[in-house]
């Protein structure tokens, strides 16, 4: 695949009012020891049911020849430079992928953090373990003791000193160019919920929803874009993607549907999306086209529409399409995805 979202565990050091889930924030003793118990577990057994190869291949350029490219993983959180999720999960989790990937293609490691965790040490010892970019995360208003573009400025430059210190060099992703994820690395990136950048609108999920704070509309539609569930199912080829939570199930989009598609402690991940190729439903959130995803179920993409309007938990009239796939999951989904999980654990005789 071209991209995995990985959330390693749930635990993190804020509890951010804007974050997309609820689960990510401080946990404590016992609580703490938990979660990161759940990620240490669980993360060797998805690692063993990732593809044997994370490749993929863009479309054919003028010559006609595809070169395969090594995919990406990108290890997030929750905060996957907490000291004990670092030690425990994130650095096991990055040798373990690059064992796998070695003599297969190769793979390219991002770690996703908030940035205020980072210091010349971990930056050294991410880089010694063949990270090829650190993506920092916090670069907005929402992050406290980041409001204002004078702090977010500061903040920026103070970092970039210290990563460019241990040899690594600015990405152009942080203009959204493509292209840049096909960078030599190692590289830094930087990004938050501005309005300037791809988060924009944020997602009705976690303690955004909760706030109140997506003013996203119909218009919006996140499925159709990167990280939304576009391209999902074809794997091997440009843009597509899953994301994994630290129980191991599996998402078409870092949004989560209200389903996942399977568990990947317990089944390998082609297999899955192989199962969900010929869905309808999934094959129309892999096209980004959400609201026709209940057309072979008498859902009329008018009908989709129309499930789409809820109410915020703030009493505010809300309609965007993630509500629409929230019910058509709900309403009608359900049964099929169960019964495609349980087909795939059938032994053929």
């Amino acid at each position: 695949m071209e991209s995995i979202y990985w959330v390693a565990c749930w635990a993190c050091h804020r509890k951010c009012r804007h974050c997309y889930e609820a689960r990510f924030r401080p946990y404590a003793r016992a609580a703490l020891e938990a979660v990161v118990a759940e990620a240490e577990r669980n993360s060797r057994l998805v690692l063993e049911n990732l593809p044997p190869r994370l490749t993929w291949r863009d479309a054919p350029a003028e010559s006609g020849e595809r070169p395969e490219k090594p995919g990406r993983v990108i290890l997030a959180g929750g905060e996957a430079l907490l000291n004990r999720v670092r030690q425990r999960v994130t650095y096991p989790v990055i040798e373990g992928l690059r064992a796998r990937y070695a003599g297969q293609g190769g793979v390219k490691i991002v770690v996703q953090t908030t940035g205020d965790l980072l210091t010349p040490a971990i930056v050294e010892e991410l880089l010694a373990r063949g990270v090829w970019m650190i993506s920092v995360a916090g670069l907005d208003d929402f992050h406290v003791g980041m409001e204002g573009t004078a702090k977010q400025e500061a903040w920026r430059q103070r970092l970039s000193a210290m990563l460019q210190a241990a040899g690594m060099r600015p990405s152009g992703i942080a203009v959204q160019n493509r292209k840049a994820l096909e960078e030599e690395g190692p590289v830094f990136s930087f990004f938050g919920a501005t309005p300037e950048s791809w988060i924009g609108k944020l997602w009705p999920r976690g303690r955004a929803w909760e706030n109140g704070l997506s003013t996203a509309t119909l218009a919006d539609n996140f499925c159709n874009r990167w990280s939304g569930g576009l391209n999902f199912l074809r794997h091997g080829e440009a843009g597509a993607e899953v994301s994994i939570e630290p129980d191991g199930s599996v998402y078409p989009c870092c949004l989560k549907t209200r389903l996942p598609l399977g568990n990947l402690t317990e089944e390998p991940l082609l297999e899955i999306l192989e199962s969900l190729r010929d869905d309808p439903a999934y094959a129309a959130i892999s096209r980004g086209e959400p609201e026709r995803m209940g057309l072979a179920d008498g859902w009329s993409a008018e009908d989709f529409i129309a499930k789409s309007y809820t109410v915020t938990p703030r009493g505010q009239p809300y309609a965007n399409l993630c509500i629409g796939c929230d019910r058509f999951h709900e309403e009608v989904l359900a049964e099929r995805v169960a019964a495609a999980r349980q087909a795939r654990r059938v032994v053929p005789a």
